[in-house]
């Protein structure tokens, strides 16, 4: 193959699989379609990019000492590094080529010699091994922690629970005037528009999500950041750039020197992503190359060029001593207690962390999320949202129900589908046991119960003010109905006797789904609540009841 073609190809390739894992992300959400309304399900292989992920794989084998379905798929990675090197970063990995379009637009910080400069190999980028160590250790000693700093829960995170729920908002904004415009034109334009992208790109509704904006800010940080540096999120943090460039160690594809025709012009160093040192006079690294091919196509003097079992000098393991590693190993093993120090995984935690149906244990939870936003994206009420403080330290980012934002919908079980490591266990909507007719005939004891709802009798409206109010009995999904209503004679403020209808729960047909909450009518603060008391996943969570 000419030369040039190959970073005409690469790019090819770099589109293709950016436009692939937009087109999953985007439609991993619920869009009508002929199967009618009870039909929720998915139509698109939307856990592809974490199936194909060997940190996520290998992480997730560590910390539960199991491997989810489809995790073996990353071999399709993992074995082509063994003999092309890190080509994943360089021609598939999203991620790097957002880093890779980003770091290409002018910057001052990088003309001329100082670009070429930036572009040499610096000590810093072995920060990334450290992170990768860490994170392996930390996955040993039960915690998906490295999930924060994986690329591709890193992009879901940030453009599902950000950037997409953004950007759906401010097109609505601009479409909604024109849909209901008095010029038929205008109108026509506006509902033709509305129409194409919603079949293409937006959502069928308008979601939020607690600290998208957050999210979305650390994100364009992380670009940002390119500007300066170039592809400074896969040189110097990303451990899967890392665990790829440590096994590409062994890879027989190697970058041939040509010192007699080489001038020493540098201008292998203009583009290079990798930070590989394919200049003359130095050892080539190995294991920072992400055989992008710019430094092949640069070189006027076709001095360089890739070869199969070529023994070159050069540098094929990651440049890291072992103080170093020793640093990773002991970050790895403190941060799992500090992390886990006074918040508790059984009873001490928040009692309003309420996890998705299907979700494990919380322990054997934290060993197995990796914080993608998955289930919080495909969620059909919006119910589903990323932690703070709620799970701890630990927890951070993972999903919990917040019911007065959205309730989980009886016969959807979408979180489970989507879920890449088994942190939410799939499971059917019979399972489930939400639907009217199944799960009932014990009590409810055979449904997935997320925790129990409770009564504030001092602002409920038929406890506390004497007002008719039965909304979050009508509402509740169950059968036979978890709330159910008693008559009794109370007297108003005019002294006046009137019989009102008030609320009860019954503990036992309870499960959680947040309903009740979503539809009191009060609005700082809902009469009835759901607290994580109850859930079947914990034994340690149920209500205890005195003889």
């Amino acid at each position: 193959m000419a030369r040039s073609k190959l970073p005409r190809l690469r790019r090819n390739s770099q589109i293709v699989f950016l436009l692939l894992f937009l087109a999953l992300l985007i439609f991993t959400s619920l869009r009508p379609s002929p199967g009618g309304a009870g039909d929720i399900h998915l139509r698109a292989p939307v856990r592809l990019f974490f199936e194909w992920d060997p940190l996520i794989a290998l992480t997730n084998a560590l910390a539960s000492h199991a491997l989810y379905r489809g995790l073996l798929w990353s071999l399709v990675i993992l074995v082509p590094t063994l003999f092309l090197g890190r080509f994943f970063c360089g021609w598939i990995c999203p991620m790097g080529t957002l880093q890779h379009v980003v770091g290409n637009m002018p910057s001052e910080s990088k003309r001329g010699k100082q670009r070429i400069e930036s572009n040499r190999y610096k000590r810093w980028q072995t920060v990334k091994y450290v992170v990768l160590i860490a994170g392996l250790v930390a996955a040993l000693c039960g915690t998906m922690a490295i999930g924060w700093l994986d690329p591709f829960s890193l992009l879901v995170r940030s453009v599902g629970l950000s950037l997409l729920p953004a950007f759906n908002f401010a097109v609505r904004a601009v479409i909604t005037p024109l849909e209901h415009s008095h010029i038929a034109l205008v109108k026509i334009t506006g509902e033709s528009l509305h129409t194409v992208l919603q079949a293409v790109i937006l959502d069928f509704r308008q979601t939020h999500f607690a600290q998208g904006a957050l999210l979305g800010v650390l994100f364009l940080a992380i670009l940002a950041a390119s500007l300066r540096v170039t592809r400074f999120w896969c040189r110097s943090i990303c451990p899967l750039g890392a665990l790829l460039g440590a096994v590409s160690r062994w890879s027989i594809l190697g970058l041939h020197k040509d010192a007699a025709s080489c001038d020493k012009c540098n201008r292998c160093l203009l583009h290079c992503q990798g930070g590989d040192d394919p200049i003359g006079g130095v050892p080539w690294r190995k294991s920072e190359c992400l055989m992008c091919m710019n430094c092949v196509d640069s070189c006027p003097h076709s001095s360089l060029t890739f070869q199969f079992f070529r023994n070159e000098r050069e540098v094929t393991s990651p440049d890291i001593g072992r103080r170093k590693a020793l640093t990773g190993l002991a970050a790895g093993v403190a941060v799992v207690p500090l992390m886990r120090a006074n918040t508790g995984l059984g009873k001490g935690r928040h009692d309003l962390l309420l996890r998705p149906p299907g979700a494990l244990d919380e322990e054997a939870f934290l060993s197995r999320c990796i914080r993608c936003g998955e289930c919080m994206k495909v969620c059909p009420n919006n119910s589903l949202h990323p932690t703070l403080d709620q799970a701890g330290i630990e927890g951070l980012w993972t999903p919990t129900l917040v019911p007065r934002i959205g309730y989980c919908e009886p016969s959807c079980v979408l979180c489970s589908e989507v879920c890449p490591t088994g942190a939410i266990w799939q499971i059917t909507p019979k399972e489930k046991g939400w639907v009217v007719g199944v799960g009932a005939q014990n009590g409810g004891n055979q449904s997935i119960r997320l925790g129990t709802a409770f009564y504030d009798r001092g602002r409920c409206l038929p406890w506390a003010e004497a007002t008719e109010c039965i909304v979050c009995e009508e509402w509740c999904p169950v059968s036979p109905k978890a709330i159910y209503v008693e008559e009794a004679d109370v007297i108003d403020s005019a002294g006046k006797t009137k019989t009102l209808k008030q609320p009860r729960i019954d503990p036992s047909r309870c499960v959680g789904c947040g309903a009740c909450e979503y539809a009191c009518p009060l609005q700082d603060r809902p009469a009835v609540y759901v607290t994580s008391i109850g859930e079947s996943r914990s034994p340690s969570s149920q209500i205890l009841l005195g003889k």
